[in-house]
């Protein structure tokens, strides 16, 4: 054997932005996949339908000629969602899922939802029209500490969410943490999470490996070592509620080396074989 052939991969969390870093950013990801789940969190948000198909719209025309590449939208929900331009948006085939940002979680959420109780019209639903709903997972309160906010989002949120609305499905995107892995595997069939190629690549020390290294600060922020290798094991176990999100998110430089630099790995023109890299125990930085 000289050669392998694998099916080509779909990203299931990317970040376009928008106008001239849209166009930059478009081509590395269709080169590689055949589909992606784009995130609606533009500045202003992509709040309604009619809002993600311009979206959908402006993203197509920076897709390569050659490229049979397919953007999935998502569209970001407020306190003040319409749940009918949800389910008539999934009808239109606009909407591929909804994504959940706890307002003030990361960057461009500050409409985000505050409460999860406030979106239980929109849950419902999307519980019967086989909407799924995207999670950034993380629980942001005063008093909360940054490492520990996706282990209370789970035990606050998720869990409750889940039980709440038994037909709903979910997903954890960008898990970082074992107990993601075991809440998933407790939920079968209805919870899937996305892991991104930094998070199996590695922990936190590579934060601070010979000074503050801003291009692997991301949100949520790497973990613990006991944590990476969670997320190792999940991803090459065959199991289907375990894919990728790479969650590339391409920032301009002096934004992301500044004294209050954005959140975002741009991982896009390597996700595939970083994903896949084989990193021994300790060789994480």
């Amino acid at each position: 054997m000289d050669k392998i052939t694998i099916r080509r991969p779909d990203d299931w969390h990317v970040h376009f932005c928008d106008g001239a870093v849209l166009r930059q950013v478009v081509p590395l990801t269709a080169r590689a996949f055949g589909r992606a789940i784009v995130m609606p969190n533009l500045v202003p948000p992509v709040i309604t339908s009619a809002m993600a198909a311009a979206y959908r719209d402006r993203i197509m025309a920076a897709v390569p000629k050659d490229s049979a590449f397919t953007p999935l939208m998502t569209c970001y929900l407020t306190d003040d969602t319409d749940p009918a331009d949800l389910v008539a948006g999934q009808r239109d085939g606009v909407f591929t899922a909804t994504k959940l940002y706890p307002a003030h979680a990361t960057t461009n959420t500050q409409f985000g939802v505050t409460s999860i109780a406030k979106i239980y019209p929109t849950l419902e639903a999307m519980q019967k029209c086989g909407l799924p709903l995207l999670t950034h997972g993380e629980l942001v309160r005063s008093g909360v500490d940054i490492f520990d906010r996706e282990k209370m989002f789970i035990d606050e949120v998720l869990v409750p969410t889940l039980e709440r609305f038994p037909d709903l499905k979910v997903v954890m995107e960008h898990m970082t943490i074992s107990d993601g892995v075991e809440v998933v595997r407790s939920f079968p069939g209805r919870l899937g999470a996305t892991i991104t190629p930094q998070h199996l690549l590695y922990n936190r020390n590579a934060l601070f490996h010979g000074g503050l290294r801003p291009h692997v600060y991301c949100m949520p922020v790497l973990k613990r070592e006991v944590h990476r290798l969670a997320l190792r094991v999940a991803a090459t176990s065959g199991e289907a509620s375990f894919f990728l999100g790479a969650d590339t998110a391409r920032h301009l430089q002096h934004l992301k080396e500044a004294a209050c630099g954005c959140a975002g790995v741009f991982s896009a023109p390597v996700a595939p074989p970083a994903s896949t890299y084989p990193v021994r125990e300790g060789s994480f930085v």
